[in-house]
């Protein structure tokens, strides 16, 4: 049974693998970036395989000439795909991998979470709200050389969203369960995160948010540096 889900666009295209040392970051993100990407050690070895599965499908779009779109997908479309959405498009841009389009969804229509939109500018980023109201729209500036990415909830059949050829990752066990098979999916990969949610309203809620937001950031460079080796 397939699933209807929500999504965040980003539609950017990347250059040849090699060209990352010509971008420019916004400066304040570039530390949190170079943290990250040195991080790796603390991956586990069963979310390494989880990770070489989507940089071996990356891989092999790249090979053999085939757009690469990565919808990362949890039950809200509020925190988890959203981070992982973000910092997939920074970590192919700074392993210069080429022709990577982000995406995210959720299996319910809600909004982009501000508690992740402030763990984004925690991080270093720049996010400022366009458009206000229940599904607000924010726009994100990681790159001085690239258009801003455009943050908010849509439904994933709509344009300019992948309608085919594109990878489902799961990135909360819910949606796992809710989406046995994501219409139109090439493939669909489970990657589970902890939901920051559960710290909401506590004293430990910005450590949380900031705490996913590295993992996240860790598990994307780590993922792009295997495509960016392997082409």
């Amino acid at each position: 049974m397939s699933c209807l889900l929500l999504t965040s666009v980003v539609a950017l295209t990347f250059p040849m693998a090699g060209d990352a040392a010509s971008d420019q970051f916004v400066e304040p993100v570039q530390e949190f970036i170079e943290r990250a990407a040195e991080a790796h050690a603390q991956i586990s070895p069963s979310r390494r395989e989880q990770l070489t599965t989507i940089a071996d499908y990356v891989s092999e779009q790249i090979r053999s000439s085939q757009p690469v779109n990565l919808t990362f997908i949890c039950t809200h479309n509020s925190r988890r795909s959203q981070l992982c959405q973000v910092w997939a498009t920074v970590a192919a841009r700074y392993h210069g991998v080429p022709g990577v389009t982000c995406f995210s969804g959720g299996t319910e229509a809600t909004a982009c979470n501000i508690r992740t939109v402030r763990a984004l500018r925690r991080a270093g980023l720049s996010v400022v709200t366009q458009r206000d109201g229940n599904n607000p729209r924010y726009l994100l500036q990681y790159s001085e050389d690239h258009p801003a990415l455009s943050l908010f909830s849509k439904v994933y059949t709509d344009s300019p969203n992948p309608n085919g050829n594109f990878a489902a990752v799961l990135c909360c066990s819910d949606a796992d369960k809710k989406c046995p098979t994501v219409e139109n999916a090439s493939v669909r990969i489970p990657l589970h995160y902890e939901d920051p949610k559960v710290a909401d309203g506590t004293p430990a809620e910005a450590g949380r948010y900031d705490e996913r937001a590295f993992e996240i950031a860790r598990d994307m460079l780590f993922l792009m540096s295997q495509v960016s080796s392997q082409n």
